[in-house]
């Protein structure tokens, strides 16, 4: 058989989640707003399947752009300028 090439091919480890981990997330990072400007990191969370974005910006940090439905337009700079539609389940607040 020939090798598939999913979206979600070579994932089994990367979006692994440890046995405290597992489940569903607290209720306050679904629920937080983000406003245009704000810096996100994109965590992908395998525990949703929409709205997530591919596995080659996991981990990315961003520039929240616009809010489109439920979903955040992402532009993420490092990566050359693109822009990444994602949900909140599978973003989180940039501190450093």
């Amino acid at each position: 058989m020939s090798k598939t090439k999913g979206y979600r091919v070579k994932t089994r480890t990367l979006f692994r989640k440890s046995p405290r981990e597992t489940g569903m997330r607290p209720l306050g990072n679904l629920l937080h707003e983000y406003n245009c400007g704000d810096k996100v990191v994109i965590v992908i969370d395998p525990a949703f399947h929409k709205g997530m974005p591919h596995r080659r910006y996991h981990g990315k940090v961003g520039v929240i752009l616009e809010k489109r439905g439920r979903a955040y337009v992402i532009n993420l700079e490092a990566a050359g300028e693109k822009t990444v539609i994602a949900r909140p389940e599978h973003i989180k607040p940039y501190t450093r």
